[in-house]
């Protein structure tokens, strides 16, 4: 094994993924298991959880899976204890599920969805790294990632409240970061840019949006989820070990389109 090679290893190391059923969650969830990772796949759905699980294994994958409503302090308490139970230890947090039900002006937006999109996107996240903390400070090494997304940083149109939530998990990321060094935790967010998933399917679905996209973008097109994994491993692992409260885009050049 080479010494890149190394440093990108993650053997030994156990990971919690949340929203990891799909889209990003799941592509990230992959590629630290094929990197040597121990992956935690959690979503609301049990079911959808298990067949990941089963995926994985079958590419001879370690996975296991526990449902977990991110939205409820509850669930988040037995992710963490379950985590636990099954391994021993938590190395690394990626904190990827998040919700948003609404498209259109901030003015519109109900009061309901609103503090409903800010329990999803950023108390649950703040809550999560919480509960992991004390078991990242034992063995004073540790490693969270916070999905962001472009909206963070730059204002786009529909999308108001969602983006604010994201601003707010940038913040979070930097102030873990801060905080939490002294431990030997690292901090880092990740802003990807518009990528095809279910979850922006109201997006990429739109001809006119997607024909802007096309035409302005230097890649020239939407990501995959795939092209999220490298830099998730990058950040997981040793091969990251001089990189905390960072925030780190991939977005096909989506924030110097104009």
């Amino acid at each position: 094994m080479t010494q890149i090679s190394k440093q990108f290893n993650l053997e030994g190391k156990v990971a919690i993924v949340t929203g990891s059923s799909k889209g990003i969650g799941k592509a990230i969830a992959k590629g630290l298991a094929e990197n040597g990772a121990q992956v935690v796949i959690s979503s609301r759905d049990q079911i959808a959880c298990d067949e990941v699980v089963l995926e994985f294994e079958n590419e001879g994958l370690k996975a296991i899976s526990i449902a977990c409503h991110i939205g409820k302090e509850a669930q988040r308490k037995h992710l963490v204890e379950a985590t636990i139970a099954a391994f021993g230890r938590i190395d690394i947090l990626v904190n990827n599920a998040a919700i948003n039900p609404v498209f259109g002006p901030i003015e519109t937006v109900d009061p309901v969805i609103f503090d409903k999109i800010m329990e999803v996107n950023v108390k649950a996240p703040w809550s999560l790294s919480n509960l992991v903390l004390p078991h990242l400070q034992v063995n004073k090494k540790g490693s969270i990632i916070n999905i962001a997304s472009v909206e963070a940083l730059t204002p786009g149109f529909g999308l108001g409240i969602y983006s604010t939530s994201k601003a707010a998990i940038v913040m979070l990321s930097k102030n873990q970061a801060k905080e939490w060094g002294t431990h030997g935790i690292r901090v880092n967010s990740i802003c990807p840019g518009l990528i095809k998933t279910k979850f922006s399917a109201a997006l990429w679905q739109n001809e006119q949006i997607m024909s802007k996209i096309e035409k302005t973008l230097p890649s020239g097109r939407m990501g995959q989820p795939e092209e999220m994994v490298g830099l998730a491993c990058l950040l997981a692992s040793d091969a990251g070990a001089y990189m905390t409260g960072g925030v780190y885009t991939a977005d096909g050049g989506y924030l110097i389109a104009g």
